[in-house]
């Protein structure tokens, strides 16, 4: 299947999860990350849930990640570039939901890309080669590529990988890991 086709099927899967699947799926999901070497990591980047689409729920991860005095960087998107600007999220953030329903911090330092250690990635849908279907506007494809070279990439997804996405092109970046249940 192509891109396009993934994306809403697998946007409508996602909207069929019943609250007690999600909480299964996320405990899965959880154990996981919880279990992954996060030693040679400093700063790392998740994506905040978009709740009216059923994106799992980081803030779990993020608190075990302070507890292991990791940095938090979180992202503002900038749909006139279809870009992401990064920043430091603390405890005292306050956070803001855009009009796309995604939260995004209101009083934060901005991060350079450059000082991200890994990234966690959402998406819909990856295949088998670690290529993911996300929501099409390219901000993360946008925002890996200008990462440092050896940056950890995760995508988290609550479907396990399909044997392969038709329709990838060059500006397609392929993830490191994908968890899911």
């Amino acid at each position: 299947m192509n891109k396009q086709e993934l994306r809403k099927l697998y946007k409508q899967k996602r909207k069929n999860l019943t609250s007690a699947q999600i909480l299964k799926l996320e405990q899965s999901i959880y154990k996981q990350v919880f279990e992954f070497d996060f030693s040679a990591v400093q700063k790392v980047h998740i994506f905040l849930p978009i709740e009216k689409q059923k994106e799992i729920n980081t803030y779990p991860i993020i608190d075990f990640l302070r507890a292991k005095n990791k940095k938090i960087i979180i992202s503002k998107s900038d749909f006139a570039t279809n870009t992401l600007t990064h920043y430091l999220f603390n405890k005292n953030t306050t956070l803001h939901i855009n009009a796309y329903g995604i939260p995004e911090p209101v009083n934060a330092e901005e991060i350079a890309v450059e000082e991200i250690d890994l990234v966690f990635v959402p998406l819909l849908i990856s295949d088998t080669q670690n290529y993911r279907v996300g929501y099409g506007k390219g901000f993360y494809d946008r925002f890996l590529t200008a990462c440092k070279q050896n940056v950890v990439t995760i995508g988290l997804n609550f479907f396990a990988p399909i044997s392969s996405i038709t329709g990838k092109n060059e500006f397609d970046v392929p993830l490191q890991h994908i968890i899911y249940p």
